[in-house]
């Protein structure tokens, strides 16, 4: 270490005011990491410090392993949101976060896939312990597997919300359709819906299920391909009363095609005829 170093260093160990403020902006790791052990350092310090992108990974594995630093909620949360912050350390840390800090890293772009996905198991994990006004809050702006998981829970406040979630995709919302065991208000919202009401996949789902009302998804039927009209009309997919309606459907489809084929040959012939 050069001397000019070693003097930074001695200072880092016992600078306060703004003398401690500037060397936060050290290069030097060896520097930074005596700022460590500077008994003026506070968790604003260290904050600061942490918002640094370009940290030395020893710097991060530092303040990962000291348990006392680790201790303040915001110096936690700023480890775990640093980008360079090891990967185990990172995993520890992310069981440790507030409901809404999860959502906002899973959601962040530069977050690991490994990290987003223990993010959204901890979310679905604590929905049913959250009060009402947080989930409101996840069902509005949460990650895709967070508003999948609040949609199935079915609660008219989370309803009115979760639907607009511009997270949510239509995985998810087939996901939740393909439970028998959902309640009604959950189907209900999903067929008034502006967005997921147009979307095919979700329509073919809604005629599948149970809890769809006959006069829902009768307006439903002449945008289905026959080929799914068939594979819906099989026996033991829906209600009787349902089928006879597809099976209606797929006689009027075939009938239709049977008598357009036959104005066709009629004209082809009419043109075919000598004048």
């Amino acid at each position: 270490m050069s001397e000019l170093l070693s003097q930074d260093r001695d200072r880092a160990l016992i600078a306060l005011g703004d003398e401690l403020s500037i060397l936060l902006h050290h290069h030097a790791a060896d520097v930074l990491l005596a700022l460590l052990d500077n008994p003026f350092l506070d968790e604003t310090h260290l904050c600061v410090l942490l918002d640094r992108k370009d940290l030395p990974t020893e710097m991060l594995e530092e303040v990962a392993r000291r348990k006392a630093l680790l201790k303040n909620y915001r110096v936690k949360r700023a480890l775990a949101f640093h980008p360079h912050t090891p990967r185990l350390a990172s995993l520890r840390l992310v069981r440790d976060l507030y409901p809404m800090d999860l959502a906002q890293l899973a959601l962040l772009p530069g977050t690991p896939a490994e990290l987003k996905r223990l993010a959204e198991d901890q979310l679905v994990a604590r929905l049913a312990q959250l009060p009402l006004g947080q989930k409101v809050a996840l069902a509005r702006r949460g990650p895709a597997r967070v508003a999948g998981a609040l949609l199935g829970e079915g609660h008219p406040r989370v309803l009115s919300v979760v639907l607009d979630n511009a997270h949510l995709t239509e995985a998810q919302v087939l996901k939740v359709l393909s439970r028998e065991k959902l309640h009604a208000d959950v189907v209900y919202c999903i067929i008034r819906h502006r967005k997921w009401s147009f979307a095919y996949n979700v329509r073919l789902a809604l005629v599948r299920h149970p809890a769809s009302t006959l006069s829902s998804i009768l307006a439903y039927l002449p945008e289905l391909t026959v080929s799914d009209l068939r594979e819906l009309a099989a026996p033991g997919v829906v209600s009787e009363n349902l089928r006879r309606y597809l099976l209606a459907e797929i006689h009027r489809r075939l009938e239709g095609a049977n008598e357009k084929g036959r104005d066709a040959g009629r004209l082809a012939q009419t043109e075919s005829e000598p004048d």
